[in-house]
């Protein structure tokens, strides 16, 4: 997934604001919480984004990240073009790649069901924790600000915070969409013995999931699940 990583480095180079692009370049690369102690059980590259819900596989946090980031910025587009309201659109960028950064310190790997599950001794929410950590490293107020309102723990008061928060909602949903859509193709290997949430986590790393989806669209995505199958890459 460093094409991703990279993906999201160039989105933040071409900032045009530095009190933005600093603190975001800042936490990109020293993805670490600097107020506890406590280490995570994966890495921030191969973390999905929820356990189950959407963009369960490795990667899938990154890559959620991603989508949101350009997601947000084309609606900040939208808004400015037809309704004409001010939108600060490297607030908006800044706050969709930070919003879910911290997410990979809940989870660990689940070798039983396959793909991860939430840590057991994990005590804070990515939410806050990301709050806590802009605070730390002395972001901007309006960053803090918007972070929050992307998560729900204040009220709306920017468009900025409405705007990362539409975003955040439509990836979500469509990724937990597309997902489904995978799993039920892979349905029918189940009589095979195979995990389907093992096989598809170990396709999307083989060959990305851009290329699972297309697999699928072409009806051949079940001949690459049971090779893999066979070959135990899901046990």
């Amino acid at each position: 997934m460093d094409n991703l990583r990279e993906m999201l480095l160039s989105i933040v180079n071409n900032m045009a604001k530095e009190t933005y692009r600093s603190i975001v370049l800042d936490i990109l690369n020293n993805p670490t919480l600097t107020f506890t102690s406590a280490k995570p059980l994966i890495q921030l590259g191969e973390s999905p984004a929820a356990p189950r819900k959407h963009h369960f596989f490795s990667g899938g946090l990154l890559l959620h990240t991603l989508s949101v980031a350009l997601i947000a910025r084309s609606i900040a587009k939208i808004f400015e073009n037809l309704y004409g309201v001010d939108v600060d659109e490297d607030l908006v960028v800044s706050a969709a790649i930070l919003h879910d950064i911290f997410k990979y310190y809940q989870y660990a790997v689940d070798d039983a069901s396959g793909g991860y599950k939430p840590r057991d001794d994990w005590y804070l929410s990515h939410d806050y924790a990301i709050v806590a950590e802009l605070s730390r490293r002395n972001a901007p107020d309006a960053l803090i600000r918007v972070v929050s309102e992307a998560h729900g723990i204040a009220p709306f008061s920017t468009i900025e915070g409405l705007i990362v928060h539409l975003a955040d909602s439509i990836d979500a949903r469509f990724g937990e969409y597309l997902q489904n859509i995978l799993l039920s193709k892979l349905k029918e290997i189940e009589k095979e013995g195979c995990n389907i949430y093992k096989i598809l986590n170990e396709l999307i790393k083989r060959y990305g999931l851009r290329n699972v989806v297309q697999e699928a669209q072409k009806s051949g995505l079940t001949q690459k699940a049971i090779a893999i199958c066979k070959e135990g890459a899901d046990k």
